[in-house]
């Protein structure tokens, strides 16, 4: 009983609990909630890495040992309960783009990796992204909070098959009766109804029973075993290759991992911690600089590693609407991922039509952060909207942050307002708009 209490007065003082208004079971469930939604990086991480030749066993490996160590660092060194792990979006860009459309090999691609995680590194000593995040205005930051939910709600839909590519109208309604379909509506109803009794642990519940629907309808099966030994990091792991490091493209591909992880970050950051009500009265993130830091590491480790660029997910708001409010969360999904590597059989039976309810249900509660924008001056309003609309549409946390930051700039100066916004704004519209013209 009283080794229980000593564990208990530890997490108590390390992530001080109280303090937060939170307990060590809501942030446990709240912590498995955040994994659990964001588990699929574990498959889809290595399948679309090995487009670009790397073996995926070892990307798997490394894949789950950088979300970890990104995240205990988030956990300890921020008590945030953001989790980390290697990007959606940037994967594309790594295997697709870098090593097909350019032709250069997937070690050239983790250096870029690699020397982008150490200019971050860098940029947190000099206070660079914790500027920028302070520099964007209160009505935005909830702009960005609301324009997430539609993301994720959207990537919830396009997972279930749902919503699906069409070439004439680029989206479309896709066959409801398709099995992933039925198993996401169904499990929508299901944590809606727990949601709406506001049982705890819904969202994982939901997860959990969209999961077993899965089973009979043949969306998922059960593995042949339950546990194995991780895949060797041998094929992967520390292959950097320095030799066009002074070249323009290595420049360009540098440049576009920075950006866009730079901005989905720092997007993901403050559009989640604004809808837990994490941000102070000046509307900016206390403890930023080591949330960011936590990233920048991350991103490091995982290139060394054998992996693309480590960055906060939106699907830390999962569980955050669980209750998750302190490293604890962040601390159980970090485990969650070392375990991962020996149970890897058991978390690949979820499939993404699973955790889609609680991506649609999720971004439902962030569009709450829409009620607090000012609608009623255009100068505010109109930077929000493109914020908001553009995150889906682009399908880009960062385009999304670009149109709104830059139309605002823009907006107030015409209005011959240009005092309220901050130097920071006009320099990174500037920048965001010679990135359009020349890249």
């Amino acid at each position: 009983m009283s080794n229980g209490k000593a564990q208990t007065g530890f997490l108590e003082k390390t992530f001080k609990l109280s303090e937060n208004k939170t307990n060590v079971k809501t942030e446990i469930i709240a912590g498995i909630t955040s994994f659990m939604t964001m588990a699929y990086i574990l498959a889809v991480n290595p399948d679309l890495l090995s487009a670009a030749g790397m073996d995926k066993g070892g990307v798997f490996t490394a894949t789950a040992l950088s979300a970890a160590i990104a995240t205990l660092i988030m956990a300890f060194y921020a008590n945030y309960p953001f989790v980390l792990a290697p990007g959606m979006g940037l994967n594309a860009f790594f295997a697709f783009t870098v090593c097909g459309i350019m032709g250069y090999s997937w070690q050239f691609a983790l250096t870029a990796v690699f020397i982008e995680g150490i200019i971050f590194i860098l940029m947190s000593f000099v206070n660079v992204r914790e500027a920028i995040v302070n520099a964007i205005p209160m009505n935005l930051k909830n702009a960005v909070s609301a324009g997430i939910g539609l993301f994720i709600a959207f990537l919830g839909f396009q997972s279930a098959g749902i919503i699906v590519g069409d070439p004439a109208t680029l989206v479309k309604l896709g066959d409801l009766t398709q099995p992933a379909a039925i198993v996401t509506i169904l499990g929508v109803i299901i944590t809606g109804i727990l949601l709406h009794k506001k049982v705890k642990g819904a969202m994982l519940i939901g997860i959990l029973a969209s999961t077993i629907i899965a089973i009979p309808l043949g969306v998922t099966k059960l593995p042949s075993s339950f546990i194995s030994m991780p895949p060797s990091l041998a094929s992967v792991a520390f292959k950097l290759d320095f030799s066009n490091i002074f070249s323009l493209d290595m420049l360009i591909v540098i440049f576009t991992f920075l950006f866009v992880d730079v901005f989905d970050t720092i997007g993901t950051l403050v559009g989640v911690a604004s809808k837990a009500d994490m941000l102070d009265e000046n509307g900016t993130l206390p403890r930023v600089k080591p949330a960011l830091f936590a990233d920048a590491v991350g991103t490091t480790a995982g290139a060394l590693l054998g992996t693309s660029t480590v960055t906060t997910f939106v699907e830390s708001a999962s569980g955050v609407s669980e209750g998750g409010r302190t490293g604890l969360t962040a601390l159980t999904s970090a485990i969650l991922f070392l375990l991962a590597l020996f149970l890897a059989p058991i978390f690949g039976i979820i499939p993404g039509a699973a955790t889609a309810p609680a991506l649609i249900l999720v971004g439902l509660s962030m569009m709450s952060s829409v009620l607090k924008v000012d609608f009623d001056d255009y100068t505010e309003a109109i930077p929000a909207f493109l914020a908001i609309i553009m995150m889906p549409i682009a399908y880009s946390i960062a385009e999304g942050i670009v149109f709104g930051m830059v139309s605002y700039a823009v907006l107030k100066l015409i209005a011959g307002r240009g005092k309220e916004v901050s130097p920071v704004v006009y320099i990174l519209s500037v920048l965001f708009i010679l990135k359009y013209i020349f890249l």
